[in-house]
């Protein structure tokens, strides 16, 4: 353990040296990223997919999409082999840079450059394999926007944890990718100093790393993330108090020193996390005995030029978005939305004794789910099987509508009965509840399932301002077609493109979710709705993000979330809400 802070102690003092030119590494690495490379990645994404007339990627219409659209299929493996080929470039420039620190900008790229002409095509397969296994990993060692985007949706994640085998194959995953992670760490620093190919150089990290190895790495991987947090912890602390005291000022001098306290925040959360990236570079590159350069005569006046102009800008468009955010201007309350119309548990899913108690709570919309029975009529039910809640092993297309409402349910202690769609609807009506009504489709559901739907409830929903929702593209297509006054929303798993549909909005699962999105989706006036968001932290970061509605299983939560959030006018409870969102934001390195 004392080597461990010896070795920290001293790269902390190689960092304290250099730290002006670490930060505008990484700085101008982290905006090249957001304003330049993943934009143009996600455009050009669209571009494909809109000139082969398919709006969106989903489990629905990818076998279609590999076997009807072949030159679109071409385009994105191209586009993907371009994306390995910018990752494995920034990864090889940032070790360049950090090797090279306080060498000249052109050395620096002629460095890069030279590593990257030994990459081969036939290691392409090879660093994509690498980098999908890693990418857990890495988040330890260096986080980057791109990689960032590279997820487990959390709905895929829930879905998996509530299955014994499948939480152990969860579990099994992360630990072959931890160890992989870890036992591989030396490859991309070999590819890139000496010169080595992928298999070689991953055969040469595993040997390397072989023994007691991976304990030191992990080790100090560790004890760097330990002291980051402590770090953190005790800055943010100090600058909330002293929040606290400033608000008992004016409020035009408190407002003053809000600003330059969330600007402080926002500085030692930069500072940190270069820190700790930068020292998990110096430790791997040292111990493959790769020399750090750091004597040169190269002159540090271009570098503090440079640095001034980008920190200039910087802290000035923080300032102006800070005015905004500690004034409650960037703040939108979003709408709150009841999954399958439960709030913590008080009920059966989709059933009526359950929206009876959560509708005393006042959702702006209650979200439910229906399917088509065997007779084509419409049941309130979210899983295409009844074994989960019913113990039969029957679809909602396999039994009438008569049959379905006689099953009992169970669920959390609870019992209810299946509703029809129109025991439902009536219900809602009593209680003056609006509802978000998505409707699931299966292979088996009749071709004018939609025009059915339309015709028997279309009015009603235009009527009482209901929404409709599907993950069914088609459906919304239909939809729109027949009755383009009924607003709908296409249901997306993972955010891929930017929106494109025929659609009124979109219900995005969070943790794929961003501003980007949001921001394109509101410039064509469309809505986005986030789910199932159940931790006020997440909670507290889609409101930062600008979401239009929350569909939520903790409907209190969410009120009293947003309650804090919102009515708390002091700036130092403002302070307070974006320090807890801070680890939740991809705005970090």
């Amino acid at each position: 353990m004392k080597n461990i802070y010896t070795e920290i102690k001293n790269d902390s003092a190689i960092f304290k040296k250099y730290w002006l030119r670490f930060l505008l590494l990484f700085v101008s690495l982290d905006l090249f990223n957001q304003i330049i490379v993943i934009p143009l990645f996600r455009w050009a994404a669209t571009y494909i997919l809109q000139a082969g007339a398919i709006p969106f990627i989903s489990y629905q219409n990818i076998m279609t999409i590999l076997t009807t659209h072949t030159l679109v299929v071409i385009a994105l493996l191209l586009e993907l082999v371009l994306l390995i080929l910018v990752i494995y470039l920034q990864f090889a420039f940032m070790l360049v840079a950090v090797r090279y620190i306080n060498c000249s900008l052109k050395l620096i790229l002629k460095r890069t450059w030279q590593a990257m002409k030994h990459l081969r095509f036939g290691s392409l397969l090879v660093l994509l394999a690498y980098f999908l296994l890693v990418v857990p990993f890495v988040d330890l060692v260096f986080r980057t926007p791109l990689l960032a985007k590279i997820q487990i949706p959390e709905f895929i994640l829930d879905y998996m944890t509530r299955n014994l085998w499948l939480s152990l194959a969860l579990i099994a995953f992360y630990l072959i990718t931890f160890i992989l992670g870890i036992r591989w760490i030396y490859t991309l620093p070999l590819m890139v100093f000496n010169k080595m190919k992928t298999r070689q150089a991953i055969r040469q990290s595993w040997q390397k790393t072989k023994n007691l190895n991976w304990w030191k790495i992990l080790s100090i991987l560790l004890v760097i993330g330990i002291i980051s947090v402590i770090v953190l912890v005790i800055c943010f602390g100090l600058i909330y108090g002293l929040q606290v005291l400033c608000d008992f000022l004016p409020k035009t001098v408190s407002l003053i020193l809000a600003n330059f306290n969330l600007l402080l925040v926002q500085l030692v959360s930069l500072l940190v996390s270069v820190w700790s990236s930068v020292l998990a570079f110096l430790f791997i590159l040292k111990n493959l005995k790769i020399e750090i350069l750091t004597k040169t005569n190269h002159k540090n006046k271009g570098v503090i030029a440079i640095s001034s102009v980008i920190f200039v800008i910087f802290a000035a468009m923080s300032i102006i978005n800070n005015q905004f955010y500690l004034n409650g201007q960037t703040l939108r309350r979003p709408v709150t939305i009841s999954h399958r119309g439960v709030n913590n548990k008080n009920g059966v899913q989709n059933t009526i004794p359950a929206l009876k108690k959560t509708a005393k709570l006042h959702p702006d919309f209650v979200e439910i789910d229906v399917h088509e029975t065997k007779d084509n009529q419409f049941v309130v039910m979210h899983d295409e099987n009844l074994l989960k809640l019913a113990g039969i092993n029957k679809m909602p297309k396999d039994l009438t509508l008569k049959q379905l409402t006689q099953i009992t349910l169970h669920e959390d202690n609870h019992r209810a009965k299946i509703a029809s769609f129109d025991q439902y609807l009536a219900a809602a009506k009593k209680l003056k509840q609006r509802l978000l009504i998505e409707i699931k489709t299966t292979p088996r559901d009749s071709k004018k399932i939609i025009n059915r739907f339309n015709k028997k409830y279309g009015s009603l929903i235009l009527k009482r301002k209901y929404q409709v929702q599907s993950l069914d593209y088609s459906v919304i297509e239909r939809l729109h077609k027949i009755n383009p006054r009924i607003f709908t929303l296409y249901i997306q798993p993972y955010n891929f493109t930017y929106p494109q549909s025929v659609a009124d909005g979109y219900s995005m699962e969070y943790s794929t979710l961003n501003n980007d999105f949001i921001w394109q989706a509101h410039l064509k006036h469309d809505l986005v709705y986030a789910w199932t968001v159940n931790d006020d932290k997440i909670m507290r970061k889609m409101m930062f993000e600008g979401v239009d509605g929350i569909i939520t299983d903790n409907l209190a939560g969410l009120k009293e979330t947003i309650h804090d959030f919102e009515d708390d006018h002091s700036y130092s409870s403002r302070l307070l809400n974006y320090i807890l969102v801070l680890p939740q934001m991809n705005t970090t390195m």
